[in-house]
């Protein structure tokens, strides 16, 4: 069995990459279970200088890695430079932090001395999407492996040339073997995988509908499962917001990676009376982005990665527009190759259609007037999804309503993004469990009680 790149700038083959065979597989979780023992008791130090190296190479090396992504999945080659670059960071961010993110806690007890330590508990899988092929990578395997664990990464089988590079960084920069591994799979064989009692825990990303049947699996083996998945990220634009400012930063939060975000600002839901201004705003900021070949430094929106998705997401399009929404601009399928859909901007829309109901994976921009403030936030909740929210309003504001919406994080006045510093995660049905920053690292610990005597009287 083959694992295939296409181009989506123009439908070619680039790569066809050998899966793993079942001897190949057992060999990689021998050889995750046999490193943990020796990595697990590695200082913090040692793992530190392993993940600073890696990250050194990846920022020397962005002109070679970046155009992989270019060629995989159609990312813009700007934004596949910045990539490569934030993986680095999150490489260096959790070397420096890990080891006073995982510091002892004392917790006084009837114990002379009580607290809690926390210890890494094996192989990790990762099943990863192919949206940002790096970032992912780094994102779940650069706290785990600074926590103790090691890792295998099953990314998604349309990027196998980037699922190679990245494990062969950590071959190049003489990590130990084992400690980091590629598992080269068809998806209908991850179940396998994740149910061998080496596997500890997964983090998986992507679709709700592939994070329930991961959930699924690794609830039946009793195995912690971190979800990251879907969104239908609203943003709130209140009357007194800087109209400017938050048109140009939702346009990028909508179309950055071609809108192929799980993050990205999917209903733009606007005050009524700003909604006009705000319309003739984005549609004048959306109408002045050049799409094309991603290969192209000049290059602002890149092609959909696959066929299948690009017709589904003409589908949601032409179905807003029947349910009664208004068509901007775009919204038609360009005859020429490749998997390219143009800018589009969908207004008027409402609650029951198809662009307000489910996710929209592309250069989509959905928006939704809102009476005020409160039937704004009425609107934002209206999802079954809960990742992530902007606002834009006072601080003040801002930070009142970040309280009242159901998402995992919430922007005011600024962009949603995914920051090594700070946790990322859903609720609802876009997940559990959180990656990044402090709270990231301990999701695949144990966190260990100890009890030391005499009990004090």
């Amino acid at each position: 069995m083959k694992l295939t790149a296409i181009n989506p700038a123009n439908g070619e083959v680039v790569r066809e990459t050998e899966a793993d065979n079942d001897g190949a597989i057992e060999n990689k979780l021998a050889a995750a279970q046999q490193a943990f023992s020796d990595w697990r008791e590695t200082s913090f130090a040692e793992r530190a200088a392993v993940l600073k190296k890696i990250a050194a190479d990846m920022r020397d090396r962005v002109e070679e890695l970046a155009p992989l992504m270019t060629e995989e999945m159609g990312k813009p080659i700007r934004e596949a430079r910045a990539e490569v670059e934030k993986a680095a960071w999150c490489a260096e961010h959790y070397a420096e932090h890990a080891e006073s993110y995982l510091a002892p806690q004392t917790l006084p007890s009837d114990a002379t001395h009580s607290y809690v330590q926390h210890l890494p508990i094996g192989a990790v899988m990762g099943v990863l999407p192919w949206n940002a092929p790096f970032w992912l990578a780094f994102r779940f395997c650069a706290p785990a492996l600074m926590a103790g664990n090691t890792c295998l990464m099953k990314h998604d089988p349309h990027v196998p040339g980037c699922a190679e590079a990245i494990a062969d960084l950590f071959v190049r920069n003489n990590a130990p073997e084992g400690v980091f591994q590629a598992l080269l799979l068809e998806t209908e064989r991850v179940e396998r995988v994740l149910r061998d009692d080496r596997i500890k825990a997964v983090s998986f990303t992507g679709s709700s509908r592939g994070g329930a049947a991961v959930a699924s699996i690794a609830a039946s083996e009793i195995k912690p499962a971190v979800l990251e998945l879907g969104g239908s990220d609203p943003s709130i634009v209140l009357a007194d917001a800087d109209l400017e400012k938050a048109a140009e930063i939702l346009k990028v939060s909508r179309i950055i990676n071609a809108g192929q975000s799980c993050i990205a600002a999917k209903r733009l839901i606007v005050e009524a009376p700003v909604y006009d201004q705000m319309l003739a705003l984005l549609t004048e900021k959306f109408t002045a982005l050049k799409g094309g070949d991603p290969a192209l430094d000049d290059t602002d929106v890149g092609p959909i990665a696959r066929e299948d998705l690009r017709n589904e997401l003409h589908r949601q399009v032409q179905a807003t527009v029947d349910n009664g929404a208004r068509l901007v601009m775009g919204g038609e399928l360009p005859g020429a190759p490749g998997y390219f859909y143009p800018v589009t901007l969908l207004a008027d829309v409402e609650p029951g259609m198809c662009a307000f109901e489910e996710e929209t994976f592309g250069p989509i921009g959905v928006v939704i007037r809102a009476d005020d403030a409160d039937h704004a936030l009425r609107l934002a909740n209206d999802t079954e999804y809960g990742l992530a929210a902007s606002v834009w309003s006072t601080p003040e504001r801002g930070e009142a309503l970040a309280r009242e919406l159901e998402a995992g994080q919430v922007a005011v006045n600024g962009i949603v993004k995914t920051d090594p510093r700070l946790p990322s995660g859903g609720i609802k049905k876009s997940g559990y469990g959180r990656e990044l920053g402090p709270h990231g690292i301990h999701e695949f610990v144990n966190a260990q009680q100890v009890w030391v005597g005499p009990a004090r009287g």
